[in-house]
């Protein structure tokens, strides 16, 4: 239907960032995952595209993970939502 906001179950984003993530990356991947199981990152409130998505992942991938650096992501996966406060 035009203009419904379909949303993935919240099981295809880590999947897709996943493919996005080499084994190099398992950490980030690691903390991705934990994250989202916690609630501090949040399925986007619209789908993101592949592009999207990876530009996102790749800055994240820059940093050592830190409360911070999941700050961010958060932010880029769903601007609209208050900032995770990692423990």
């Amino acid at each position: 239907m035009p203009g419904r906001k379909d949303r993935l179950p919240i099981s295809a984003l880590p999947a897709r960032i996943r493919r996005l993530v080499t084994k190099s990356g398992d950490q980030h991947y690691d903390e991705i995952v934990g994250y989202f199981g916690v609630g501090a990152l949040r399925q986007p409130p619209s789908p993101m595209s592949d592009v999207e998505l990876a530009r996102a992942i790749a800055e994240f991938l820059e940093e050592t993970p830190s409360s911070q650096s999941i700050a961010t992501l958060s932010r880029r996966l769903n601007p609209s939502s208050p900032h995770p406060t990692p423990g």
